[in-house]
């Protein structure tokens, strides 16, 4: 689990924020009614900002996406493809961060590949067929499972959990991959994924040290464990098989060596050189060793296939119950998560600077958002106070058209927060709003 448990995410939707802002009193009936039209016209601001986002993400991610079904009209030169691919992962990156989603350390996915939880399987994953990667996560948690040991014997097991998961792999061109199967011989034909394209997931309480199950490169094989669960039996079972059928394989060699005329290596091994010359008891001894042996090695390789059929199972049902959304669809459910982060984290600090009896600083106004979440919730958040700030900041507008434009957070000379009224508030988001498309011909 990570060492520090608290995240910066706010597990409640903005509606519940709003009302627990006004469920406080400290608004009157008409500043209550101010504030929740001030929450409303931020709302729209930033559904429209974030969907300008969302709209410049799937225009440059036509061309990555393995299962679309929308035609380009041209093919895109080189240089045009490759800024596409840039603006694709940037864009993601930033909307990742906004919904207060963390990168995932690259230690934590080679560990899982050395290790194993609750699925019995040996990993590999080639990262070198990546042209681009990235691995978000939300939520570091402890869960406690029941597993079962040797069919009765059930044990509880404490299981590190990632509660969201998103994961981006860009794939090398086809080019790549030809030269692959040249170099290894192998053929790729069966492979899970297209070369050059983008693939998005999204999934949901993923064991930390099952991650590599996500990847659609991924090579399965059974571990040392299981080979030898296959293998002891194996050798215990062809023991007796071939003291049984050791009197049929000497009488086998004795007719070969008697059809090659070497009849003084015959008497070595104790065999009647009569019994071997009659055919009928050395056919019957071959059927016997082949039906035998061949009985016994489909018996151990159906054994290998069902164990393997499985494990796929297991993998299966492990990303069909856990998936989320894929491809374009990851795009819009985390644009939507990261447009309710910002607009919550916005409204929670304008309305305790608003309803704050002394000016704060950012670190006094973190501190009182995080001990009110506590109070009013009964959940310790880590509140990201710069990314609202900042956003404050950004917003400028006036009131009038000979005013200069004013931010919506301006900071004293002891680098005291301070913020507009409710009504100077309202006016300079409607002018941002208003002013979103200019059409009308003013300068």
């Amino acid at each position: 689990m990570a060492e520090n448990q608290y995240e910066a995410f706010i597990p409640y939707s903005r509606k519940d924020i709003i009302y627990l802002c006004l469920a406080e009193g400290h608004l009157d009936d008409t500043a209550a009614a101010e504030f929740q039209s001030f929450c409303e016209i931020l709302s729209a601001f930033y559904h429209f900002r974030f969907h300008k986002t969302l709209e410049n993400i799937k225009e440059n991610y036509q061309v990555f996406d393995p299962g679309g079904d929308l035609k380009p009209l041209y093919e895109p030169a080189t240089e045009e493809y490759e800024q596409m691919e840039e603006t694709v992962v940037h864009s993601m990156k930033h909307v990742l961060e906004r919904a207060n989603y963390s990168p995932l350390p690259e230690k934590i996915i080679h560990r899982a590949l050395e290790s194993r939880s609750l699925i019995s399987l040996r990993t590999e994953v080639d990262f070198n067929d990546f042209d681009q990667f990235l691995c978000y996560y939300r939520g570091d948690v402890d869960i406690v499972r029941t597993v079962k040991k040797f069919y009765f014997w059930e044990k509880e097991e404490t299981v590190d959990i990632l509660e969201r998961l998103v994961l981006l792999i860009k794939f090398k061109g086809k080019g790549y991959f030809q030269a692959q199967e040249k170099q290894t011989k192998r053929d790729t034909l069966d492979r899970k994924f297209k070369p050059g394209k983008m693939y998005i997931y999204f999934y949901k309480n993923i064991p930390k040290f099952d991650i590599e199950l996500l990847f659609p490169n991924i090579q399965t094989s059974m571990t040392v464990r299981d080979r030898l669960m296959v293998a002891v039996p194996a050798i215990g079972a062809a023991v007796p098989l071939i003291l049984k059928t050791l009197p049929n394989m000497l009488l086998l060699v004795a007719a070969i060596l008697i059809a090659i005329n070497a009849q003084s290596v015959l008497q070595a091994i104790d065999v009647e050189e009569e019994q071997a010359r009659n055919i009928m008891p050395v056919l019957v001894a071959t059927m016997s060793l082949l039906i035998a042996l061949g009985g016994f090695a489909f018996k151990q390789y159906s054994q290998y296939k069902s164990k393997k059929i499985k494990f796929h199972k297991e993998v299966t049902d492990t990303l069909f119950f856990k998936n989320l959304a894929n491809n374009t669809s990851v795009f819009q459910c985390l644009t939507d998560i990261a447009e309710e982060e910002e607009c919550k984290e916005i409204l929670l600090v304008y309305y305790h600077l608003l309803t704050s009896s002394e000016p704060l600083t950012p670190e006094q106004l973190d501190a009182k958002i995080e001990a009110w979440m506590l109070e009013k919730t009964g959940t310790q958040i880590n509140f990201d106070i710069q990314g609202p700030l900042q956003n404050l900041q950004d917003i400028r507008g006036r009131r009038k058209e000979s005013e200069s434009e004013q931010p919506l957070l301006e900071y004293d000379a002891q680098g005291r927060c301070q913020i507009p009224s409710l009504q100077k508030a309202r006016s300079i988001l409607d002018y941002v709003w208003d002013n979103a498309f200019r059409y009308n011909g003013a300068i």
